[in-house]
């Protein structure tokens, strides 16, 4: 083989690598560049939502481990009531909508601080396959984990929000807490720190007196006012 020949395969050789080893960063920067948020994150919220009960019905509109509302629901394909639909079903109409309109339909989102990736709002719609991650495919729903206890208030103060959103059927200490504040205002509560009709009426009325969002979900808003907004009609 002449010195020419050999020349110009070692060229073609070094032209085959160099577009290989382009290739590969190309393959792995778009590998990168497509992120959801992590499983974690969609735990917190989850814990904060709905205290991660995927067949939750809080009789105020809300449905499910991510509290799904109807349109809400419909406007990503849903079909049926969310809390009636399958844990996979669920995530994936959840990462449809982050998709959709990132962080912004949870207001726990806001509350959790979570920030939104390259995919917040992106519009491209997800497969069942890319919300496999989310934590609650194929699994029944988790049982609802003991609440911290309820932090007590200091003489004259508000007590700190104890980071969960409460909602009817649920029960805890923070609860009771905020049943007796309420007995400031002539509810008269017995303290019973279960959320029932008695209390979703006296959060409803807080809630409509302060110009909040009558969801009738106990939630740090609505903890606040109990103590530091306007009195309920």
């Amino acid at each position: 083989m002449t010195n020419r020949v050999r020349t110009a395969h070692r060229g073609a050789a070094r032209i085959l690598l160099l577009a290989v080893a382009v290739l590969g960063l190309q393959l792995a920067v778009t590998g990168a560049a497509s992120a959801d948020p992590a499983s974690s994150a969609w735990a917190k919220l989850r814990m904060c939502e709905s205290s991660g009960r995927y067949t939750i019905n809080t009789g105020n509109g809300y449905y499910g481990a991510y509290q799904f509302d109807l349109p809400t629901w419909r406007s990503v394909g849903g079909q049926g009531r969310p809390d009636q639909a399958s844990p996979r079903e669920q995530d994936y109409r959840a990462l449809y909508l982050y998709r959709m309109r990132g962080w912004q339909p949870w207001q726990c989102g806001g509350m959790l601080k979570l920030v939104g990736d390259a995919d917040a709002r992106s519009k491209r719609v997800p497969s069942y396959d890319e919300s496999a991650y989310m934590g609650g495919t194929g699994l029944p729903a988790p049982p609802a984990p003991k609440p911290p206890p309820a932090p007590p208030a200091p003489t004259g103060g508000m007590p700190a929000w104890p980071g969960v959103v409460y909602a009817y059927g649920d029960c805890a200490p923070a609860l009771k807490t905020f049943q007796l504040r309420m007995n400031a205002f002539g509810y008269g509560f017995s303290g019973t720190g279960c959320y029932y009709d008695k209390t979703k009426t006296a959060v409803l009325d807080l809630q409509r007196a302060n110009g909040i969002n009558d969801s009738g979900r106990l939630g740090p808003l609505t903890w606040k006012a109990a103590w530091q907004g306007k009195r309920p009609r």
